[in-house]
């Protein structure tokens, strides 16, 4: 899933672009936005999906909602609801989190590789 961030943002994105952000299959990015009122996205002519950066957004939160913390689907909807907003903010401060970690790693390994030399 960290490949995610590695992706220049776009006015939309297909289903399969946002199964592949989050190592996912395009089922699942269905199944979830028949769940979760908050993913919308625009339908073109031939009735394909295209998912907005918000869209995308969203979906980060409901992954580390049912994926990365353990929640049910009934329990995220659950705190989806009960207060939405701060669940986002603490999803993206988890995500950036992770971003820094993982720089941080890659500046680690890179130390490592100039010691060896």
């Amino acid at each position: 899933m960290e490949e995610r961030e590695a992706h220049t943002e776009k006015r939309y994105y297909t289903i399969g672009e946002v199964a592949a952000m989050f190592e996912v299959n395009t089922s699942l990015i269905r199944f979830w936005e028949n769940e979760f009122d908050l993913l919308k996205p625009k339908k073109n002519k031939k009735g394909n999906r295209l998912f907005t950066p918000k869209d995308v957004e969203h979906l980060k939160v409901i992954y580390h909602l049912v994926k990365e913390r353990g929640f049910t689907l009934k329990g995220a909807k659950a705190k989806l609801r009960q207060n939405r907003e701060d669940t986002i903010r603490n999803a993206e401060i988890v995500n950036r989190l992770k971003m820094i970690r993982q720089a941080l790693t890659e500046i680690k390994q890179g130390l490592g590789r100039e010691n060896e030399e």
